[in-house]
């Protein structure tokens, strides 16, 4: 008897996502956990600016200078660009339209849904109240006619209960180890947290992280992101000793190489980059921005373990993200024609 996919839910949290479909056990069979996904899903927007309901707590975003309109027609060009250099490494790239001015924050898809090897599909409570709009359908339908979905966990109905998890923005997932990595803010609200970790079997590793306005560090996925074998960090914006020492034991205890960033290259997103699984070996991918913001000795360390790419993705870093924000990592097992 083959299963269907199952729609979890508890007490306020409801089902959301694409119909039950019938997969075989035998799709996932022999399926191991891979930090670097090969294949991914972008957004285009047409009418791209920084959202203003998130520049309050977003200390990356700034004013975009220039027409209205060259400004979105830069943010389309960018996410092109960045879809043609995934392509170039062999990475499988799904890309959705954004027509709409309703969802600003909308090229930032990693936010609201994550997928995961077992075939689990995650979708997340935002907090600025236009973000919830970026939730669609057709992705959701992409992920389950293209990979193996076995259960969809909606967590979106916390967001009445003023209560949010922004996806891999505000978790950097180490797939491999079983390890959430997270900055407090008011993105990552501890209770979603501990049932995101109960339902797929992840340990929250839990930290405080400020810049030197002591501002909280709103997305975890700014400061730190966590490869196969290198991981890079703004260490130093973890201000207590033993919640710092805490972290990077745990990276170096799962076999990376750690290359600590300053605070001054964090704001420059160095530490907003993303491992992806090309057809030549693994290649980190990064923002032309962040790339000139790393010291030739961070990039040799780094180049030990990963190529590096850089794609200019700086209108779009107005937004308060760069191009780890931009892409969703697609974990689920491809399905079998």
């Amino acid at each position: 008897m083959t299963p269907t996919v199952t729609r979890e839910t508890t007490q306020n949290i409801h089902a959301y996502g694409p119909a039950p479909t019938k997969v075989s056990p035998r799709d996932n069979e022999g399926i191991a956990p891979k930090q670097d996904p090969s294949r991914v899903i972008l957004v285009r927007p047409h009418q791209f600016t920084p959202n203003p309901l998130t520049e309050t707590d977003n200390r990356f975003q700034s004013t975009p200078s220039g027409d209205p309109d060259q400004v979105a027609q830069a943010a389309f060009d960018e996410v092109t660009n960045l879809e043609r250099t995934l392509q170039r490494l062999g990475v499988g790239v799904a890309v959705f339209e954004d027509a709409t001015v309703e969802t600003p924050d909308s090229v930032f898809p990693n936010n609201w849904f994550s997928t995961h090897d077992d075939g689990t599909v995650v979708i997340y409570p935002m907090h600025a109240p236009n973000r919830r709009a970026e939730r669609r359908e057709d992705i959701l339908s992409h992920l389950n006619r293209s990979g193996v979905v076995t259960r969809v966990i909606d967590y979106s109905s916390a967001e009445t209960d003023r209560m949010y998890l922004e996806g891999t923005g505000a978790m950097v997932l180490d797939h491999v180890h079983r390890i959430a990595y997270v900055c407090r803010s008011h993105r990552a609200s501890q209770p979603i947290l501990d049932k995101f970790c109960a339902d797929l079997g992840f340990r929250a590793l839990v930290f405080d992280a400020v810049d030197s306005f002591n501002s909280p560090v709103y997305h975890t996925n700014v400061l730190m992101s966590v490869g196969t074998d290198v991981a890079v960090i703004g260490a130093e914006m973890i201000r207590d000793e033993n919640q710092r020492a805490e972290v990077l034991e745990t990276l170096r205890s799962t076999g990376r190489e750690v290359v600590e960033l300053q605070e001054s290259q964090i704001q420059e997103f160095a530490g907003n980059c993303l491992e992806v699984a090309g057809a030549d070996g693994p290649t980190m991918v990064m923002s032309t921005t962040a790339e000139k913001a790393l010291t030739a000795n961070q990039l040799s360390r780094m180049s030990r373990h990963v190529g590096i790419e850089s794609v200019d993705v700086s209108t779009i870093e107005s937004a308060g993200g760069s191009v780890r924000c931009m892409i969703a990592g697609n974990h689920l097992a491809p399905r079998s024609l």
